[in-house]
Formats: structure tokens, C-alpha cells, sequence
């Protein structure tokens, strides 16, 4: 997989942040007149080396960098850092969006987020949502993959949801998406919709088949068949919590080997030690306990102190609560920090918030990013190697539809986030994961303001589609 390399992700982050060095004078040649906002004061990592200067903003909205760049407007942003707008290649909101996506967009914006695509799940009718949400006023980006799970429901053959799949993807889906944990579907099946993926070139986003000790690796050796048997770019949606929970060294060894070999598979991860799910999945099915080493009392109603007993399990096992499992289930140390070290792998939120009355989901929702930059700093992580697994490198899995955006590049798309490194970071809990983040300073979506100081501004989001 082609993408910038920034430093050895093994070499620690040895000075601060307000000490990193400043570029020498670079002259700008964009006439002042044309630049509608400079930021100015901050620091970005612009042509691999932490720089002090000029981010101008064109009105067409793309980027120019440079000193003294003058402008209509020009915003003071010294001590903080200039990033390309977080990217989230895992967002959810697939319920009921057309009565959520505001409140869904609005925690994604002030978490940094300037593209939300729904990779995990998505549209099985792509052509109708991008008709309908092309519409709409939106915050930040969007885009949404081929929703296999629906589309099984719809078709009574094989023949007959490929050719759904297909459809979907000639009118844009970005990609292709099954959960193989939450609808258990043959492997003949399965490569069928990989190589379709393969064949209109889009990734393969992949929810793995086993979550419990015994199982997790198989589902890794699948997904990697999958990549060898189909020739597709394949995704492994939130490995720590389905595939690297148990195993995670077994598990990037694997992926590693095989991108070596050739193939092309990714994976995400969000920055918590626990997952939340509705209790209706195959998740809880019998045996439960043993899987995850916990028990009732151990499971959080998400949105409230609320804790469960085998009453009150098989009450809300008929609804659609979400719960929480304890912190450490996935202990971040031999999970999450291990997977960030490689390059494969990026940060994916695997949610959204969708209501504000009643918020059922979990805090990665609302706080998925500013709580991966903290993380990545407090463990010593460099600081461009945890942006670029928010910006470039999901971009270069759904290539080529996000060219010029999550780079900071003369004349690339003016998606930017701004945020202060020594107080960023997220104040969602599963008893209030209504929150915004704290330290993200200014959002801009293709060139304007969506997010600043605390507020929403305005809403600039475009469709993002094959």
C-alpha cells in the first residue's frame, strides 16, 4: 500500500510540542486577494518536518501555505496545531439517519471530524441516500458503503445479492461492508462479494466472524484468504475488539506477513479498553460469560448508571439497548498500543451519537479522536504518526474518491482541524457520552468554518462517492 511514511513509528516523541522546530521563510506566490483566511501562528507537519507558518485558505476553498500571507480574514491560532480534518472511516449512524444525522454530525465535528464514512455497515439502497442526504445541509463529509447485511435480507439467492451489491455500487458505495460475527454467512458467499469489490475497485470492509479466545485468529486467517482469493483491498473493522482481543501480537504478525506477500488488508482500532453493543447480537448469545470473563453486574447500560442482573439482561435482550463491558476487557497495552505501531493500522470510531435525549452510545462517538491524540501522547507515540492514522491513511483506503483531502498540500481540499496538544482530549463517558471534546479550537470543511470556539457554524459537508 503506497502512502507517505513520516518517522520509525518505535522512535519516541523526545521534545515537546511547543519546541518543535520552525521552517525557514518560504515565499508565497497566491495573490492576497484571493486568499479568503490565513491562519496564522500555528504549527503543522508540512512536507515531513514540524513547521511554523501560513496556512491561507483560497475561495475556492483549497489550501496554500507560506509567511506572511494576507488575507480577508486572518486567525491568530499560535501554540496550536494545524491538522488535516480527521477522517473517520468508521463512523455509524446507519438506524435511522435521516432523523439523526444532525445531531450524529455535530459530535463528530467537535471531535475534529471533517469526513464521517459509514464503512461498517452503511446503505444498502446507495443511490436513494445520496439523493436524499445530497440535499440536506451537512457539517462535514459524508459517504456510506454497501450494506451486505441488509442486502441478504432483500435477496433470496446468491445471484440475487450480488446483483444488489453491484447496483450499489454503480451508484456510488464506497466500498463493500459484511459483519460475519452478527450474520454468520458461508465463505463461498463472502468471496463472491470480495471480488466484487475487487472488480469496481473499492475496499472490502470486513467485521470478523469470532470474538472469543479460542476462535479470533481464524477470523484473521479468513479475512486474509479473502484478500489472496479475491485480489480486494481488504479492511478489518476495530481489530481489538474482534479479531486482536485476545491474540493481538498473533494477529498483526499475520497481517503483516501477508502485506508483505503482496496483499493489501488494514485494520482500525478505537482508543478504549472497552466495546459496547446492543444485547439483542449474537454477541451474548449462551456462553457469553466464559467469552468475555464477565458477568451481568459487569455490563453498563450506556447513557445511564445503570447496571444489569439476569432480570433486567433478558428484559432489554428484547430491545435495542446498548451496553458497555467493563474498562480493561481489552487492556490498551496489548491491544490498541501494539496495533497503532504499525503502519496498516488507523483509528475508526465504530460510532456515533444519534440521540441527545437519549444517548445510548458508546463515548467513541462523541470523543474518538481527541481521546486517540491524548492516548498517542501519553504513550509516547510522535504526534504526525497519530495524525496521519486520522487523515492520510484512511484516505488511501478508499482511494481514489478522497484525493486532496487529509494531506496538507498546495492546493489540496481545506479540510482542517486546529487544536491545542497540552489540552485535547475527550470527556465522554458511557454514563454521559454526550459531550463535546476538549482542545479542538477551529474545524473547517471545505474551506469554511463549521466549528469554532465551542459553536456549530456553518454547514459546508459534501457527499463523498464513487
Amino acid at each position: 500500500m503506497k502512502r507517505r511514511t513520516f518517522l520509525q513509528l518505535s522512535v519516541p516523541l523526545v521534545v515537546s510540542i511547543n519546541n518543535l522546530r520552525s521552517c525557514a521563510p518560504i515565499v508565497s506566490r497566491v495573490e492576497a486577494q484571493s486568499l479568503a483566511t490565513v491562519l496564522q501562528g500555528g504549527k503543522a507537519f508540512y512536507q515531513n518536518k514540524w513547521q511554523t507558518l501560513d496556512v491561507g485558505i483560497d475561495t475556492a476553498g483549497k489550501l496554500h501555505f507560506g509567511n506572511d500571507l494576507q488575507a480577508l480574514e486572518t486567525l491568530n491560532i499560535t501554540g496550536k496545531i494545524v491538522s488535516p480534518g480527521f477522517i473517520d472511516i468508521l463512523a455509524d449512524n446507519s438506524i435511522d439517519p435521516e432523523s439523526t444525522y444532525e445531531t450524529f454530525e455535530k459530535y463528530k465535528v467537535t471531535d475534529g471530524v471533517t469526513t464521517a464514512l459509514q464503512m461498517h455497515g452503511g446503505s444498502a439502497d446507495c443511490g436513494s441516500y445520496y439523493q436524499r442526504f445530497g440535499r440536506l445541509p451537512h457539517l462535514i463529509n459524508f459517504g456510506v458503503s454497501t450494506f451486505v447485511m441488509v442486502i441478504r435480507g432483500q435477496g433470496s439467492s446468491v445471484a440475487a445479492r450480488k446483483r444488489l451489491v453491484e447496483k450499489n455500487l454503480d451508484q456510488g458505495a464506497l466500498g463493500v461492508s459484511h459483519s460475519l460475527e452478527y450474520q454468520p454467512t458461508p465463505y463461498d458467499e463472502v468471496l463472491e462479494y470480495a471480488k466484487l469489490a475487487r472488480k469496481y475497485d473499492r475496499p472490502f470492509f470486513l467485521h470478523l466472524r469470532y470474538s472469543s479466545s479460542e476462535k479470533e485468529l481464524s477470523g484473521v486467517d479468513e479475512a486474509i484468504q479473502l484478500a489472496r482469493d479475491s485480489g480486494a483491498r481488504v479492511h478489518i473493522d476495530h481489530l481489538h475488539s474482534t479479531g486482536g482481543t485476545f491474540h493481538m501480537e498473533g494477529a498483526l504478525d499475520r497481517i503483516r506477513t501477508a502485506n508483505t506477500e503482496g496483499l493489501t488488508v488494514t485494520a482500525c482500532v478505537y482508543p478504549y479498553s472497552y466495546w459496547a453493543t446492543y444485547l439483542y447480537n449474537r454477541r451474548f448469545d449462551a456462553g457469553w460469560q466464559q467469552r468475555y470473563g464477565i458477568s451481568y453486574n459487569d455490563l453498563r447500560v450506556v447513557g445511564s448508571s445503570e447496571r444489569l442482573n439476569a432480570h433486567s439482561f433478558a428484559r432489554y435482550r428484547k430491545s435495542s439497548k446498548l451496553v458497555a463491558v467493563p474498562e480493561g476487557v481489552m487492556p490498551l497495552d496489548k491491544t490498541v498500543d501494539l496495533a497503532l505501531r504499525e503502519s496498516f493500522c488507523m483509528i475508526g470510531s465504530d460510532g456515533g451519537i444519534q440521540f441527545e435525549a437519549r444517548a445510548n452510545s458508546h463515548p467513541r462517538g462523541a470523543a474518538c479522536f481527541a481521546t486517540g491524540i491524548r492516548h498517542a501522547l501519553d504513550i509516547n507515540l510522535p504526534l504526525e504518526t497519530i495524525i496521519e492514522k486520522m487523515t492520510s491513511l484512511p484516505c488511501s483506503v478508499v482511494h481514489p474518491v478522497m484525493k486532496g483531502r487529509g494531506v496538507l498540500e498546495e492546493g489540496a481540499i481545506a479540510d482542517l482541524t486546529v487544536f491545542d496538544p497540552a489540552t485535547i482530549r475527550g470527556n465522554a463517558t458511557v454514563e454521559d457520552p454526550n459531550q463535546f471534546s476538549s482542545g479542538i479550537a477551529l474545524v473547517i470543511v471545505n474551506g469554511k468554518v463549521a466549528f469554532r470556539a465551542g459553536k456549530v457554524v456553518a454547514k459546508n459537508g459534501v457527499g463523498i462517492k464513487a
